[in-house]
């Protein structure tokens, strides 16, 4: 199987379901994702910030892809080949590519953006991806760990309950938006992918089947509340003095019979008062109450006090994702 010369520009909706069909293809013999969740939402986005690369058989079938992102504080690259038309130089030509692309500015201009250092990401963390790695000159910076438990054992537990001081609810889409945003940003500054969430990222993943607000918790600040309280659902804030101090977002795809504990985040000045652990409790029981097996998450192998408490929540480790850079960066750990 030969590749055409590789095009770059935006997907027309063709190319995206192709794209699609190819992850597919790629998951069912890797037994794993090759693409994550943002770039599998952004195929049909064009952006300045965003590339995307196609590389075709001479039939005109989609052989290869990938997407750079530079709206970062550097750039980041995800990348599929076929089964069937790997070995053939595409992964190759389509690192080159993004190599390249990632020199280029990024919208804000700010010229640490010129010449950034390109990673890239590899799912599942297979052993063809580490030799393709290697071979490229690339080694680990960065590990994302997915963690497993089963849920079996907290059908019937008592309801979470929240701290004095707290109230929980659900999220109200369009009246919470902004909010939670604001809260998201503070929660994840550091982070080089939650902390850039933007309302377009948001309004993509409320488009989204999986999305029910009934899965999406918000704890506030309830000033004059009396003593520790079972957990309510209870609908959006009555317009007292109350503020967002932490969330949690479940994700259960159509079908499936594990869920995702899609994201946790406390607000900063809120740290140290047992948010999240409390809301880790919250999610699983929403998930157990599902019926669902298992509940499932990503955590950075480096978040110590992340994985202290859902090591504590009774997860354990099921697989990796892995993030390269080149070698000669100096990015790389002695």
């Amino acid at each position: 199987m030969r590749a055409h010369p590789l095009e770059i520009g935006p997907l027309d909706p063709p190319t995206c379901s192709a794209v699609r069909a190819l992850a597919d293809a790629a998951q069912s013999v890797d037994g794993a994702p090759p693409l994550s969740e943002q770039p599998l939402l952004r195929l049909g986005t064009d952006d300045e910030d965003i590339t995307h690369v196609v590389a075709r058989t001479a039939a005109g079938d989609v052989a290869g892809y990938a997407q750079i992102d530079r709206g970062g504080d550097g750039a980041s690259a995800e990348l599929v080949v076929h089964p069937d038309a790997r070995r053939q130089g595409i992964g190759r030509a389509l690192l080159r590519t993004a190599e390249r692309d990632a020199r280029l500015p990024s919208r804000s201009g700010e010229p640490g953006q010129r010449g950034s250092t390109l990673r890239v990401w590899a799912h599942g963390d297979l052993h063809g991806a580490r030799d393709f790695a290697a071979q490229a000159g690339y080694a680990v910076v960065r590990e994302l760990l997915f963690l497993g438990r089963r849920l079996a054992d907290l059908s019937g537990a008592a309801a979470p309950t929240v701290p004095d001081g707290y109230r929980l609810r659900t999220f109200v889409p369009g009246a919470d938006d902004e909010a939670w945003l604001a809260v998201n940003a503070r929660a994840f500054a550091e982070h080089p992918e939650q902390g850039r969430m933007t309302l377009a990222d948001l309004r993509a993943r409320q488009a989204e089947p999986w999305f029910d607000p009934e899965g999406f918790f918000l704890i506030e600040r309830d000033i004059g509340s009396g003593t520790e309280r079972d957990v309510e659902h209870d609908g959006a804030s009555d317009g007292a003095d109350q503020h967002l101090a932490g969330f949690l977002w479940t994700k259960v795809p159509g079908g499936s019979s594990e869920g995702e504990i899609y994201v946790v985040g406390v607000d900063p000045d809120a740290q140290g008062a047992g948010l999240g652990k409390v809301l880790t409790a919250v999610g699983l029981a929403h998930l157990a109450g599902r019926g669902l097996d298992r509940a499932v998450l990503y955590v950075d192998g480096d978040n110590a006090a992340a994985l202290r408490t859902y090591e504590r929540a009774g997860f354990g480790r099921l697989a990796a994702d892995v993030q390269y850079a080149p070698v000669d960066t100096g990015l790389i750990g002695p």
